[in-house]
């Protein structure tokens, strides 16, 4: 059944003439969209998952996207809505790299900024030298990170240099990583990696295996063996995922897995820059179905003008297709 067939012709009209304006106003992403996915999106009324992020990068401007996605604010956050989870100690932040102390620098340690994505040193030794470090973090303090994909909510964070303690992850015989994808409080799924060894699985919201792999690890024989001990690892991140999200439409929220137990990584807002995609076309399914557009921040603001008439229009195609879901089950 199409959804916008169903809906009223003033409320069709509208978000026609959204759809024409956004692809004007942002041909850029539209473009890179439809070559990296294959299709054309429809920024204005989203339906498929990759729409969805992109709706989410150029409509729905959440302040709180600002704070989950800067890495410094993010931790105080986490300690807030989740106090007994253990996360990476921050050692020292600052503007300037120069001013780390070069006792730390000498240990074992991870230098990072907070405002983007591959942004990380790993010191272990003295390694790297501290000329390559200084000359590095300058280098991504001047980088505004997101702007090719339309990331938003990075453009608004200060940058600065953070030094965290180096965890030592537990990969070879378990996860190193659990990231959960949530929706309005519903967990989606979980996607398990083991970078060390190069494997991964994905379970749904209740803890359970599911078919198919990631697409850093997609083939059949890459898939990390299912042990009570990573059951309980994802159990543990599937409990605390909602409470560091709250009633956001959609997060992922990363967990790093060590010898001392689950530790807070990163909240991820623009999973993949919008463009992940995965083995089991089911997974992309799954997040359509529990992603709620109409619980993100915009639609839940009040509106004036032309951009009333567009929130109307598609929380009436929100509350419409949400009926034919409850039809159709």
């Amino acid at each position: 059944m199409e959804i916008s067939a169903d809906l009223p012709a003033r409320h069709r009209l509208v978000l026609m003439a959204a759809r024409i304006v956004l692809t004007l106003r942002h041909p850029v992403l539209v473009a890179r969209f439809a070559m990296r996915l294959g299709y054309l999106p429809n920024p204005a009324a989203p339906t498929r998952y990759n729409e969805l992020m992109l709706w989410r990068k150029i409509i729905d401007h959440n302040p709180l996207f600002v704070t989950l996605t800067d890495k410094l604010a993010a931790k105080a956050h986490i300690r807030a809505t989740c106090p007994g989870l253990l996360l990476a100690e921050t050692l020292w932040s600052g503007r300037n790299p120069e001013d780390i102390p070069a006792e730390l620098l000498a240990g074992q340690v991870v230098v990072k900024t907070n405002h983007g994505c591959e942004m990380n040193i790993f010191v272990s030794g003295g390694r790297p030298a501290r000329a390559e470090i200084m000359r590095k973090t300058k280098r991504w303090l001047k980088k505004r990170f997101g702007r090719r994909n339309g990331e938003w909510a990075y453009w608004a964070i200060t940058p600065t240099v953070l030094v965290e303690e180096q965890l030592t992850l537990g990969g070879g015989m378990i996860a190193t990583d659990i990231k959960v994808h949530v929706c309005s409080g519903v967990i989606s799924h979980v996607w398990a990696e083991d970078k060390l060894a190069a494997r991964s699985h994905l379970f749904d919201g209740e803890g359970r295996p599911l078919p198919g792999r990631d697409p850093d690890y997609p083939r059949e024989d890459q898939s990390l063996p299912v042990s009570p001990a990573l059951l309980d690892f994802v159990r543990q991140a599937i409990a605390l995922a909602p409470r560091i999200t709250g009633d956001l439409d959609h997060a992922r929220v990363d967990f790093l897995v060590t010898d001392k137990g689950l530790h807070a990584g990163e909240i991820c807002i623009y999973s993949a820059a919008g463009y992940g995609t995965w083995t089991n076309p089911a997974i992309a399914e799954r997040l359509e179905r529990f992603w709620r557009l109409e619980d993100a921040a915009y639609l839940k603001r009040r509106h004036r003008g032309i951009s009333r008439l567009y929130a109307q229009a598609l929380r009436a195609r929100c509350a419409l297709r949400a009926t034919q879901k409850q039809m159709r089950a």
